[in-house]
């Protein structure tokens, strides 16, 4: 029988001799409520925005991505690159030339950035979610069009109604020096645009074209910048990718998505921890009221306790009594909190309670919202950390000023 435990369960829900004592303690089990329940739905919101930034993000990035180690070109006639196209695990194999261009549009020019790309490289993604306006199209005809991002739109002023203005795309020709026109020294194709992407930052200045074209602009017929694929067995892409990072060596750079938008990842973790951190110090504050409560009915309770040490009780049993009530106090609240939380979200993730303000540009009508197990471990466990250790020193220090009374009585 577990004597402590049983006290404090009598004393948490028994009616206390002064009222204020029940008002600290209802206060303590809201503050904790209230805490983990605000814990759990933020990082569940942030979970739901980390989950759409990065889905938008993989609209557009591949799987996987190989880039050479050192410099910015490489030949994609490697026998182990050729090796990988042939591979039944690997689909929608696609070389990639990409370098910074001028671009020119009715007389007004930005320095944007060409992505040479096989034509087919995403056509099995939706491939009107990337787009804002127009539609997706690099060839037709043997034709080559190209699709802009939305800051060359914006800063060239570029008009998809208009089909007779094209955009000028200027490249260092390779090896001409103080030719006696300017205009020698640049490869010049025209393109007409198609269709624009939605605004993102690492796509805004791209415009993307069929390789071919790439490489007449830029003079670059046998090398690469960079070789994007997807793989069929989604679930052993990190092992797919370190197995070909040792085969390709320390020539190649094999990286997943993660490790190609490193500061997307970072700034959402960063963001989701630092707000787990206030949270949890608020939390603390809150917890804090378990110390008032616990002082006061120590003080209540002071005759019990007398009847307890003249039948042979020690301090420490007294003192387990309300580490055990404070500790009890906190669970009720945390998981009281986490029912509310597990709630709202669900309610929020099947019905969207929460809308997005009108007019906010948002690709969704409702605040996203994702609950992952982990967060509910790790909101239980520091809850009732932090509340273990208050409790404890609640119950410690108020046990041993009560000892001081009564030995000064």
């Amino acid at each position: 029988m577990n004597l402590p435990y049983l006290f404090a369960k009598r004393y948490l829900f028994s009616k206390k001799s002064v009222n204020a004592i029940n008002i600290i303690s209802g206060i303590s089990v809201v503050g904790v409520l209230v805490s983990s329940a605000a814990l759990i739905i933020l990082l569940s919101s942030f979970n739901g925005m980390e989950n759409l930034i990065l889905s938008m993000y993989s609209q557009f990035s591949p799987e996987l991505k190989i880039e050479p180690n050192q410099g910015k070109l490489f030949d994609a006639n490697d026998p182990n690159l050729l090796a990988l196209k042939r591979n039944p695990n690997v689909i929608h194999y696609t070389a990639i030339l990409e370098e910074k261009v001028l671009l020119q549009y009715d007389n007004r020019q930005y320095i944007g950035t060409i992505k040479g790309i096989e034509t087919n490289a995403i056509d099995y993604k939706a491939k009107d979610s990337l787009i804002i306006a127009g539609n997706y199209n690099l060839l037709q005809d043997s034709v080559p069009y190209t699709v802009i991002g939305a800051g060359v739109q914006a800063n060239l002023g570029v008009s998809l109604r208009n089909s007779h203005n094209k955009i000028d795309v200027y490249s260092p020709r390779k090896g001409a020096k103080n030719a006696a026109n300017p205009a020698d020294e640049f490869n010049i194709r025209s393109i007409q645009p198609t269709g624009i992407l939605k605004s993102q930052q690492d796509f805004d200045n791209l415009i993307i074209t069929p390789i071919s074209f790439a490489r007449e602009v830029l003079g670059e017929y046998n090398r690469v910048s960079a070789i994007e694929f997807y793989v069929k067995d989604k679930t052993s892409i990190a092992k797919f990718k370190n197995d070909l990072q040792t085969q390709l060596g320390d020539t190649f750079v094999v990286k997943n998505r993660e490790e190609q938008n490193p500061t997307v990842y970072k700034n959402v973790q960063v963001e989701r921890w630092a707000v787990y951190f206030i949270l949890t110090l608020i939390s603390i504050i809150a917890l804090f009221n378990i110390v008032g409560s616990l002082t006061m009915l120590v003080l209540d309770k002071k005759d019990d306790m007398n009847i307890l040490k003249n039948l042979g009780a020690n301090s420490a049993l007294i003192q387990k009594i309300f580490f055990y009530e404070g500790l009890m106090i906190s669970l009720i609240g945390c998981v009281g909190g986490l029912i509310i939380g597990y709630i709202f979200c669900y309610l929020q993730i099947n019905y969207g309670i929460i809308k997005v303000e009108e007019g906010s540009n948002m690709l969704i009508d409702s605040y996203p919202i994702a609950m992952r197990l982990t967060d509910f471990i790790i909101v239980f466990l520091t809850i009732t950390t932090i509340s273990g250790l208050i409790s404890y020193f609640s119950s410690k220090i108020s046990v041993a000023e009560l000892n001081k009374l009564e030995s000064g009585n």
